[in-house]
């Protein structure tokens, strides 16, 4: 019975960790490529947890508002991690828009 019981909890949980942290988001942006946020990239590989950024940075897709670069560059959104010192730094487009 014991067996049965954690093989069930394994066949449930191992959906759960195969899409971490959400997926790919994608940001339209006027005059660049689409924006892409990997979660992935964040949660496995930055070992960030949820709560590091929701709700501190982010809400949703749908209830977060639109940020600009002068504003990512002034410590907003993406740039409150992404300065150069804690994470790399905004100057790499093609890190993100592509």
């Amino acid at each position: 019975m014991r067996t049965l019981l954690i093989a069930a909890l394994l066949a449930v949980a191992t959906p759960v960790v195969a899409v971490v942290g959400g997926g790919d988001v994608k940001f339209k942006v006027n005059g660049a490529s689409d924006a892409v946020f990997s979660h992935e990239a964040h949660v496995v590989k930055a070992k960030l947890g949820c709560r590091d950024c929701h709700s501190k940075l982010y809400l949703d897709t749908t209830r977060t508002k639109h940020t600009t670069m002068k504003q990512m560059a002034q410590g907003k959104s993406c740039g409150a991690c992404h300065d150069g010192k804690r994470a790399a730094g905004l100057d790499d487009c093609g890190t993100c828009h592509r």
